[in-house]
């Protein structure tokens, strides 16, 4: 199949003249020092609401969970975010003024106004252009996406990614009626954590291209409100259908074998897969779906839980710790976030 005629939701990148396509050169995250237990957040359920019936294990028995990571009191998302972007900065040798673009792209956020990204910026030291990319649990993955057009058209030549989630927050709202809780649960597994990805011009192809596609009619099923509407102020509702958010992915995880289709490529080409993670059922349920053999997925859920946009890059610092992941190594990122979307982006380490 040539360029020219793959669907427009394919891309791959042009041939172009040396030092025109991006790498993924550097991968940081940050890890909160608190940490809640599933029985710990279970408890705090009861306490809460003495009516609910919450069984002993009922997190670990419905989502695999055991623990997740939680930010110290006051911790905004551009902590967390600019910890992680110095972080990766230090693994480069860089200063700040190296960068030519930040990107915040995070389901969280401290503001509604102006992008947060400033903020990331003002506390990294970074002064150059920066602007936040919002999609839920995908943000980073289109962040990465838009970084490597950017990158590939000569606009920037060095681009930080950073994201910080404040996921266990939204567990501490309040309910909506006694009738709610399975769909609040999911919230009780989201966690705290840092990330950053610094992308740069090379002469080697580092993104190899991508799909995306969505499902944007299955929106309802996971839903965040907005305090400046909700019913009384400065309040917001939670709500989590999972099984409207399971039917809403239906036939996705297609899109990772028509983009490594395009791309020349089958499952057995790929080092690592990196899956978001909200779940270890999910989990295994595309992993079973893709045909991905158990050695190449890097499991964080149970550890950390949900963490939203910086799962992606939770599970390469952690490949990389566990010497499961080489320069060199194909990587297939595999984006699902609620909309619904669904992502693929190929590099090569």
């Amino acid at each position: 199949m040539s360029a020219a005629s793959l669907p427009p939701h394919t891309r791959t990148p042009p041939l172009t003249r040396p030092g025109c396509y991006s790498t993924v050169s550097q991968v940081a995250v940050h890890v909160p020092p608190g940490h809640q237990t599933g029985q710990d957040i279970e408890e705090l359920l009861r306490v809460r609401d003495p009516d609910a019936r919450v069984m002993p294990g009922l997190l670990r028995q419905m989502y695999g969970f055991e623990q997740r990571r939680v930010a110290p009191p006051g911790t905004w998302p551009s902590d967390l975010a600019a910890a992680a972007g110095r972080g990766a900065l230090d693994q480069a040798g860089l200063l700040p003024d190296a960068v030519d673009l930040l990107i915040f792209a995070s389901a969280s956020e401290d503001v509604e106004e102006p992008a947060t990204a400033h903020i990331v910026a003002d506390k990294i030291g970074v002064t150059a252009s920066a602007f936040d990319v919002k999609n839920a649990c995908n943000g980073l993955l289109n962040a990465m996406e838009i970084a490597d057009a950017l990158i590939r058209t000569h606009q920037y030549r060095r681009v930080l990614i950073c994201t910080g989630e404040r996921g266990s927050l939204l567990s501490r709202q309040p309910r909506r009626s006694g009738n709610d809780l399975a769909e609040f649960l999911p919230a009780c597994t989201l966690g705290d954590l840092g990330a950053a990805l610094l992308m740069e011009a090379g002469d080697r192809p580092g993104v190899l291209g991508g799909h995306f596609r969505a499902n944007s009619a299955g929106w309802r099923a996971a839903t965040v409100s907005n305090p400046y509407f909700a019913p009384a102020p400065g309040t917001m509702t939670v709500r989590f259908d999972s099984a409207a958010l399971a039917g809403s992915f239906q036939g996705m995880e297609t899109a990772a074998f028509e983009g490594l289709r395009a791309l020349g490529r089958t499952i057995d080409d790929i080092g690592l897969f990196c899956v978001h993670q909200p779940s270890v059922a999910f989990t295994h349920t595309i992993r079973d779906a893709l045909g991905i053999p158990k050695d190449k997925v890097v499991h964080t859920f149970p550890q950390y839980g949900n963490v939203a946009t910086a799962s992606l890059p939770l599970q390469l610092v952690e490949a990389t710790r566990q010497s499961r992941l080489r320069r060199g190594d194909l990587v297939a990122l595999f984006g699902l976030a609620s909309g619904a979307a669904a992502g693929m982006l190929l590099i090569e380490w």
